[in-house]
């Protein structure tokens, strides 16, 4: 007789693995890498990992955010006293400017003006405007014109009695951008001299070279 063949106790067990619903493309390529490379890293490592970066990643950049603020802080407090003192030294000019040519003949002062004008310095330029806008505002007082000021002294002249006006309302608008625009207006020298011929053109209808 031959001898019965005797199977193996060890049994092959099978297991069925059930997949979740849905299609989950991570879990695929942690298993092959987990087959593949020993000692490699866990889902859950992965995920730890990660979330450490995120923790950096969100405490620098908070780091990040207040630097900006406290550099936007540091520079608008450097605007505005670079704004005053700007305000102050145009307010100490044309105080001078009063002081020294009260009284003159105006030709004189017309003459300073044009000097001013021709600098290459955008406060002479500045400075000229509104010694131009001073000479304006005495014109008109000495013409008869009403008015605390030259705005409603602009306002109380006619076009048919100033032909004019339109120059003298555009060159006294830029000169109220000089004085409360401080840093942020930009007067360019074109601008600037276009503003000197308006005043000027101004001045010979009223009789001032």
């Amino acid at each position: 007789m031959e001898p019965a063949t005797i199977s193996s106790p060890q049994a092959t067990a099978t297991t069925t693995q059930l997949s979740p619903g849905g299609f989950d493309l991570l879990t695929p390529i942690l298993d092959k890498i987990g087959d593949s490379a020993p000692g490699a890293m866990s889902f859950d490592s992965i995920l730890d990992f990660l979330n450490t970066i995120w923790v950096i990643y969100a405490f620098l950049a908070y780091l990040f955010c207040i630097f900006l603020l406290v550099l936007y802080v540091y520079a608008s407090t450097g605007k505005k006293q670079l704004e005053d003192l700007d305000t102050e030294a145009r307010k100490r000019r044309e105080q001078i400017y009063q002081e020294n040519f009260k009284g003159m003949p105006k030709n004189n002062r017309i003459q300073d003006m044009l000097d001013h004008i021709a600098s290459d310095s955008p406060s002479d330029w500045k400075l000229a405007i509104i010694e131009a806008d001073i000479i304006l505002d005495e014109i008109l007082k000495d013409a008869g014109y009403a008015g605390t000021s030259l705005g409603e002294r602009l306002r109380s002249i006619s076009p048919e009695r100033l032909r004019s006006l339109d120059d003298a309302w555009q060159a006294h608008k830029v000169r109220n951008q000089i004085a409360h625009g401080g840093a942020d207006f930009i007067l360019t020298q074109r601008l600037a001299q276009d503003t000197v011929k308006q005043y000027r053109r101004v001045f010979h209808e009223m009789g001032v070279q």
